[in-house]
C-alpha cells in the first residue's frame, strides 16, 4: 500500500486521503444513526432480559434464604432445649424446686386454704348457734346450771376423745394412804 500512494502524485494523494477520510466520517454517521434507530430496540431487549433474569435470581434466592432460615431456627429451638434441660438438671442438682413443683405446692396451699376457711367457718356458725340457744333458754327455763362454756365443750369434744373420770377413793382408802404419807414425809430429809 505504501508503495501506491508513493506512485500518486501529491495532489493524487492528497485526493485519495479526502476521499478515504470522508467514507470513514459517512461510515460513522451511518453506524450511529443505526445504533441510535436500533438502539432503543436493543435497550428495551436489554431491560426485559434484565428483569426476567432478575426475578429468576430473586426466586432463587429467596427459596435458599427460606431453606437456611429453616435450618437456623430448627437448630436454634434444639440449642434451647439442650440449654433448658441443662440448666433444669443443675438447678434439681442443687435441690432448687422447679416451676412444675412450685405450681403443684401453690395448687395444694390455695386447696388447703379454702378447706381451712370452710372450718373456720363452721366453727363460727357453731359458735353463734350454740351462744344463741344459751341466751334463749334462760329466758324460758329459769332453772341455773353449772356455768360451763358450751362452744368449748364442743371444740373439746372434737379435737380429743371423752376421759373417762378418775374413780372416786373410799373414805377408808384416803385414811389408809394419810399414815403412810405421813410416814413417808418424815422419811424424807429436810
Amino acid at each position: 500500500m505504501v508503495k501506491k500512494f508513493k506512485s500518486l502524485s501529491d495532489n493524487q494523494l492528497a485526493q485519495t486521503v479526502k476521499d478515504s477520510a470522508q467514507q470513514i466520517w459517512l461510515a460513522g454517521l451511518g453506524a450511529y444513526s443505526k445504533a441510535q434507530e436500533e438502539g432503543t430496540k436493543v435497550f428495551e431487549a436489554l431491560v426485559k432480559e434484565g428483569e426476567t433474569i432478575q426475578k429468576k435470581t430473586r426466586k432463587v434466592a429467596d427459596e435458599k434464604m427460606a431453606e437456611v432460615a429453616g435450618k437456623a431456627a430448627g437448630t436454634w429451638d434444639r440449642l434451647e432445649q439442650v440449654f433448658e434441660d441443662r440448666v433444669a438438671r443443675a438447678l434439681s442438682s442443687l435441690g432448687v424446686p422447679s416451676k412444675k413443683d412450685i405450681d403443684k405446692l401453690s395448687k395444694r396451699v390455695a386447696e388447703l386454704t379454702a378447706v381451712v376457711q370452710q372450718l373456720t367457718d363452721a366453727q363460727e356458725t357453731g359458735a353463734r348457734k350454740l351462744a344463741a340457744k344459751p341466751a334463749a333458754k334462760p329466758a324460758a327455763k329459769p332453772v341455773v346450771k353449772a356455768a360451763t362454756p358450751a362452744p368449748a365443750k364442743a371444740v373439746a369434744a372434737k379435737a380429743a376423745p371423752a376421759k373417762k373420770p378418775a374413780p372416786a377413793k373410799s373414805v377408808a382408802v384416803k385414811k389408809a394412804a394419810e399414815p403412810a404419807d405421813a410416814a413417808a414425809g418424815s422419811a424424807t430429809p429436810v
